[in-house]
């Protein structure tokens, strides 16, 4: 049986895409906001953005193996999967930036 996407599948995947733009999920969590080291945060953020890409990876290949999956579902992992990405990289984009600001400080 061939699925194919219909329009309100599709409507509702860029709704969710563009609510995760506008306002993007925290990078850290409660814990990790009161204390802990910048590499203990660094850490579990690179452990979260790897775990939604695993997820995403795992549901495509079942969608794309022909296991009956709802593709809302992997519509939605892939896109958490983006942002999650998306912001690592941002992270890393400024801690870039600071390193060369210090480098650039005189002695």
């Amino acid at each position: 049986m061939k699925t194919m996407m219909n329009p309100g599948i599709a409507a509702s995947a860029y709704a969710l895409q563009q609510k995760m733009n506008s306002s993007p999920a925290p990078l850290l969590g409660k814990n990790e906001a009161a204390g802990g080291s910048f590499a203990d945060i660094l850490e579990a953020t690179v452990g979260r953005a790897q775990e939604a890409g695993k997820k995403s990876d795992a549901l495509a290949m079942r969608a794309a193996g022909g296991t009956p999956t709802d593709l809302v579902e992997v519509v939605t992992a892939v896109a958490e999967s983006e942002a999650a990405l998306e912001s690592l990289v941002a992270v890393r984009d400024r801690v870039v930036a600071a390193y060369e600001e210090i480098m650039r400080m005189p002695i």
